[in-house]
């Protein structure tokens, strides 16, 4: 805001410092863990994306062979910036090792939760060129009637197969895997163990399973009996060789100690009050080709 001083100064963290805090980003998001990580400058970059497959084709003997060109476009991937900022008191900036151990330990998480949110919808994405998983096809699993929640994944690996995907990961809210942990048969044994591998990712059907508290979108109740309501997101599944993120520099990590801050509803004076606030972002892109990835819900299945 032009005609305010916030005498802020640039706190240079140790490089082992800055890139842990990038790899907890990293592992705090399901999202992350699961697509693709690319380099991203600034001003953004294109990406290929294949829209049709080359084919073969039998050929005889001395005759001329098919000639078969992919389909391809091209999307822009665009770096948005994602910022979250938290105050201490002067006290603490004492030790600046607890500082960078509290700058570590809760801005990644508060960064990947907010990324995850976007990505599934939970939360508005920044613009036009940020792909998220709020419109694709979507899956119960609930059990109800004659519908399974076995029946809801395999419908939604099958869904991902006629888009030409191959359903390769779950990124989960610790509501699905409630579900699918109190999931059992006839005999009240468990379909789904979730079991930890050796590379210590559990799986689900196979494939890699990533839990994510920002892998939710919380539901509406119907304002009358004639509607039905909003169910809550509580996940995603697909192909996740079809998406990809890419990061500008790092994490960026700054420090005011004289200016106004917004805590609440209250406004701050830091200098005033013995404070002082670190300011951490980092410019992030993502795209996929949603198709190939379904929603899981918490919906009760039509006609069960």
């Amino acid at each position: 805001m032009s005609g305010i001083s916030t005498n802020r100064t640039n706190i240079t963290l140790p490089s082992d410092v800055a890139q842990e805090i990038l790899q907890k980003t990293q592992q705090g998001s399901a999202v992350m863990r699961l697509a693709r990580r690319i380099a991203l400058p600034g001003n953004g970059t294109t990406i290929p994306v294949i829209t049709s497959d080359p084919s073969a084709a039998w050929v005889a003997e001395t005759g001329a062979k098919a000639v078969s060109n992919p389909g391809l476009s091209q999307k822009l991937m665009q770096a948005y910036k994602l910022a979250v900022i938290v105050p201490f008191s002067d006290e603490f900036r004492r030790d600046l090792r607890a500082l960078y151990d509290t700058l570590v330990a809760r801005l990644p998480l508060a960064l990947a939760l907010e990324f995850d949110k976007t990505v599934i919808g939970a939360t508005s994405k920044p613009g036009e060129n940020f792909d998220n998983f709020a419109l694709c096809t979507a899956q119960s699993l609930i059990r109800s009637g004659g519908h399974t929640v076995y029946g809801g994944l395999v419908a939604a690996y099958t869904d991902i197969a006629e888009h030409k995907g191959q359903l390769n990961g779950f990124a989960i809210s610790p509501s699905a895997k409630g579900i699918l942990l109190g999931d059992v048969d006839s005999t009240g044994r468990p379909l789904f163990n979730i079991d930890v591998t050796d590379d210590g990712t559990p799986k689900v059907l196979g494939a890699p399973t990533i839990e994510s508290r920002g892998m939710y979108v919380a539901g509406e109740a119907p304002a009358s009996t004639s509607e039905t309501g909003t169910p809550a997101v509580i996940g995603v599944a697909g192909d996740w060789t079809q998406a990809m993120f890419g990061t500008v520099e790092g994490v960026k990590i700054d420090i005011a100690d004289q200016t106004g801050l917004t805590i609440g509803s209250n406004q701050v004076n830091l200098w005033e009050h013995n404070m002082f606030a670190v300011r951490a972002e980092i410019e992030v892109g993502f795209r996929a080709d949603t198709a190939c990835f379904n929603i899981l819900t918490g919906a009760i299945p039509a006609g069960a």
